[in-house]
């Protein structure tokens, strides 16, 4: 297509954009929200007079080339969205319905997780009391098969694996498997079921009367699972609480303001919601929460955002525990989903969030604080500022923000994001360029499920946890694997990383064969941010 071509089919995807958005979004908004859709976007969105309509039309029919229509609608819709806010979105169909199902905590499917080692999946994880577990199907079984269908060593795309597997409940599915080296004759037929999979990653009690609970995303069912969690906990004796929400990037607003809730007693605001077009919404604790005494930490870094920055504002502004760790992300802005009839669906930015205390979470689209914070905590690190410069750094740079104050008066900081009330800067020991590398390369995990999972252990997890050693030279073996994948790096950089990547491979082996808690056992060994919060819950 020449470049003359292409530009007018970029014209006439944006127009054919703008009507796209306008009728399909306006009629959402009649739909969902009983509201003229004019007031929510211009109203040349709309097309009254059917110019646009006759566009996509004309383009349709008589343009030079071959321009497919749904091409121009989806080109175009990200063009406009693109203009308003970094978190309006147009999803396609395949990853409207992943999000939706991955928030709604359940769908349809067999119940397994799985890892690519060397183009063969690899079963890494099955759902206890599953359709996979209960047909046969065995952690470290590698997957060759579904039907009449190879897919070991044919490069197939990770959606295709997953459109394969999964289906409709009730149908069945059959699974060709290689096991302990041999492929059985036979397929394992497993019929499809409901898979519900849980908001937390991780809950045990990690010091006398502390839990620990991990939450990885706010979906329809986390409240539910934070309060089975904590409930089962408590019969032990719990009177002090570490809620991990770090990493998680948000999810469902009700679902954030449902967790929010079980730490206040009845009436409180937690958060309230306000935009152009959407009156100021205000969100009450209910009065029934399973925490709502006991000393509570939440613990936050760059990475929890939304749903997570709601909490940690409802407990740092009402004075109900203690915020741990990094400025949080500064995403405050509330979308509505629009779904289209292919499935494709809009999130469309309709409110901010503030903070009881009226702070709003989002941060600038063009912040340039995280650049300063990230500079401030390179020195404190490196050693080149002390703790009290480097806190007085951070004070500086917030006041340039507004200063609000809790409901007992001490002063926090606006300007985007949870800024917590102990700050626990990044441990960079051990997180080198040689760390980093084979990160990247996913270096530890090809080498753990290649060489250190083939056996699986006659010994419990509590035996584990605290006697298993790595065998004798896996870590010669690893930085050799590294040498001949060619990794830059030298001898010195390789044993700085060691005690992390080892930490790491050992982590990797528990939740192989005991799951995401033990996973999350292992690393808190080692968790400088976790140990401080522990040390302050205990004061």
């Amino acid at each position: 297509m020449s470049p003359e071509t292409r530009k007018n089919v970029l014209i006439a995807a944006t127009y054919a954009g703008v009507l796209f958005v306008g009728l399909l979004l306006g009629q959402s908004f009649v739909d969902e929200e009983s509201k003229n859709s004019s007031g929510i976007l211009p109203s040349v969105l709309v097309d009254k007079s059917g110019k646009l309509q006759r566009l996509i039309q004309v383009v349709n029919d008589r343009y030079v080339d071959v321009v497919g229509v749904d091409t121009l609608q989806d080109f175009a819709i990200k063009q406009v969205l693109s203009h308003l806010d970094p978190h309006s979105t147009y999803m396609p169909p395949n990853l409207a319905k992943a999000m939706g199902e991955e928030l709604n905590g359940s769908f349809d499917g067999i119940g397994l997780e799985y890892y690519r080692l060397r183009d063969t999946l690899m079963i890494t994880s099955l759902t206890s009391n599953g359709p996979a577990e209960k047909a046969g199907v065995k952690i470290g079984d590698k997957l060759i098969g579904v039907d009449d269908k190879p897919i070991s060593g044919v490069n197939m795309k990770e959606q295709e694996v997953a459109a394969r597997v999964r289906g409709k409940r009730g149908s069945t599915v059959n699974l060709w498997v290689n096991r302990n080296g041999i492929d059985l004759t036979e397929p394992i037929k497993v019929t499809r079921d409901k898979i519900v999979v849980s908001s937390v990653d991780a809950a045990y009690i990690i010091d006398t009367a502390i839990a620990y609970i991990k939450i990885k995303r706010f979906g329809a069912q986390t409240a539910s699972d934070f309060r089975k969690n904590l409930n089962r906990m408590k019969q032990y004796g719990v009177d002090k609480l570490i809620v991990d929400l770090r990493e998680n990037g948000g999810g469902y607003l009700r679902a954030a303001t449902a967790l929010a809730s079980e730490f206040f007693k009845e009436k409180k605001l937690l958060v309230y919601t306000q935009g152009a077009h959407e009156s100021r919404t205000e969100y009450y604790s209910k009065g029934d929460g399973v925490f709502e005494e006991g000393k509570l930490a939440i613990l936050i870094d760059e990475r929890s955002a939304s749903a997570s920055e709601i909490v940690a504002g409802a407990v740092q502004d009402l004075d109900r525990g203690t915020v741990v760790g990094r400025r949080s992300f500064g995403k405050g802005l509330v979308q509505d989903q629009y779904d289209f009839d292919d499935g494709s669906a809009v999130n469309l930015t309709i409110a901010r969030y503030y903070t009881p205390s009226g702070r709003s979470i989002q941060k600038s689209y063009k912040d340039g604080l995280e650049k300063y914070f990230n500079e401030i905590n390179r020195r404190y690190v490196s050693g080149e500022l002390t703790q009290e410069e480097n806190k007085s750094s951070l004070d500086s740079t917030l006041l340039k923000g507004m200063l609000y104050h809790t409901s007992a008066g001490r002063p926090i900081y606006g300007g985007g994001g949870i800024m917590p009330d102990i700050y626990v800067p990044i441990d960079t020991l051990g997180a080198n360029s040689f760390y980093k590398k084979v990160l990247k390369a996913n270096l530890i995990n090809d080498y753990v499920y290649s060489n250190l999972v083939s056996t699986v252990p006659d010994f419990s997890i509590d035996h584990f946890l605290t006697h298993y050693s790595l065998p004798k030279h896996t870590y010669g073996h690893f930085v050799e694997l590294a040498r001949r994948k060619e990794i830059e790096f030298n001898n010195k950089e390789a044993e700085i990383a060691r005690q992390l990547i080892e930490l790491d491979m050992k982590a990797l082996i528990a939740r192989f064969f005991f799951g995401s808690e033990a996973y999350f056992k292992i690393k808190n060994e080692s968790d400088h941010m976790l140990a401080r919060t522990i040390e302050t819950l205990k004061r």
